[in-house]
């Protein structure tokens, strides 16, 4: 793409109310646009990094057996009621409307409860995995970190369907394993570690994934030697004794949660009475597991992890393009980018009327992993630079393009 066709420039301004790093980095780069608090929309640049993420969770969701179904944001009370929860306070607000008989969705649980009772009602029928990517409302009144703690935003949420509780273990491990495959490939595995938490009213312990960060709302204890952490809200010696871990390996860091698994047994499906006949014909309820990432969070959490003072450093899992073509000479990055082109590689080519300092502040800000650089000076060879490193070399097209590919 020309970077004079691109719909949205760099910023120098930013809205008075934005603190976040994630979210200052993302709208000086034309990659969001804040609409108002908590809510984002995404420009082309934000849209390529997002399919990107959504396409990595995809693989790993169907590589482990899901299956993809998009369900509606509007939702029915009645369902809601009858696991009891359309009352509750901290979803009350948003969920209504005017009516008070339909509302904007907080979250899919009952509604995928619902549907489900119409597809399962036998024990050959399961197990089922279903996930989508979809998007969600909350009544955030903290919303104040950018994308990382949004009041609209979009959740890849997967169910699981079991006939018992050994089958719902199975799985959730296998989750388990299936998102730090994710968190490697956008780039933070090395920092993201499983997490014990609250279980809440189903189950003793929940786990989250949590990425170290100072920007990160939580307090996590952690034994980095273990890989395993614990959630400062469930942190007890008891705690410690039950899972194994020594306080003295414990470390104290500040993490932003990044997913999130949960098993929730058989309680929704006794509420909603979602059964399924055994062999012998006698019903019993389904276990339900709820399996959540939010792609915006994932999105700022590259960014609050990987940037420095010039901006954001994709990893090339999920950069925009692969490489940002400079060119100091008006035309001199023509031939060049007409190979990239006819290779298949992903290249933004800056052909704007700008400065060299513009055009290289620009390409730091936004953040693709090579930068490569034609001028009078390279010749008929290109100036290669990685945006995490300071060496450049100069290379012949075909060299240069053998990187990238």
């Amino acid at each position: 793409m020309r970077q004079t066709s691109l719909y949205t420039k760099t910023r120098k301004t930013l809205p008075k109310d934005e603190v976040a790093t994630n979210a200052k980095l993302l709208i000086k780069g034309g990659f969001v646009h804040k609409e108002l608090a908590g809510v984002y929309s995404y420009l082309p640049l934000g849209v390529r990094v997002l399919t990107k993420i959504e396409n990595i969770i995809r693989e790993e969701m169907n590589r482990i057996g899901g299956q993809e179904i998009l369900m509606s944001s509007l939702q029915d009370q009645a369902v809601w009621e009858r696991n009891d929860r359309w009352s509750d306070k901290k979803i009350d607000i948003w969920f209504k409307d005017r009516t008070g008989k339909v509302g904007f969705a907080w979250s899919h649980e009952e509604p995928i409860m619902n549907m489900v009772r119409h597809h399962i009602g036998s024990y050959k029928d399961m197990p089922v995995y279903v996930y989508q990517f979809q998007n969600k409302f909350r009544n955030e009144p903290r919303a104040k970190s950018g994308l990382l703690r949004g009041r609209e935003f979009i959740m890849k949420d997967l169910y699981s369907f079991n006939v018992d509780g050994e089958g719902l273990d199975k799985f959730y491990e296998t989750m388990k394993k299936a998102y730090m495959r994710i968190f490697d490939r956008v780039g933070i595995g090395n920092i993201t570690y499983l997490t014990f938490a609250s279980g809440g009213l189903f189950t003793k312990f929940s786990h989250e994934f949590q990425t170290l960060s100072s920007a990160g709302e939580d307090v996590i204890y952690l034994d980095k030697k273990g890989k395993i952490a614990i959630n400062k809200e469930v942190m007890s010696e008891s705690v410690l004794k039950e899972i194994g871990v020594s306080k003295k390996d414990l470390v104290e860091e500040k993490a932003i949660e990044v997913g999130n698994i949960f098993k929730f047994g058989t309680k929704y499906s006794e509420n909603m009475g979602v059964t399924f006949k055994d062999k012998s014909g006698k019903e019993h309820p389904v276990y339900v597991g709820s399996y959540g990432i939010g792609l915006g969070r994932l999105m700022a959490t590259i960014v609050e992890t990987l940037s420095d003072d010039s901006g954001i450093i994709w990893p090339d899992s999920v950069a925009p393009f692969q490489v940002h073509l400079i060119e100091l000479e008006k035309g001199s990055g023509e031939t060049l980018y007409k190979k990239l082109e006819d290779r298949g590689v992903e290249v933004l080519y800056d052909d704007r009327d700008a400065t060299p300092g513009e055009k290289f502040k620009d390409s730091d800000l936004i953040g693709i992993p090579w930068r490569f650089v034609v001028s009078k000076k390279t010749g008929t060879k290109v100036e290669c630079k990685r945006r995490n490193s300071g060496k450049a070399e100069l290379l012949t097209y075909d060299k240069a393009i053998g990187k990238l590919l």
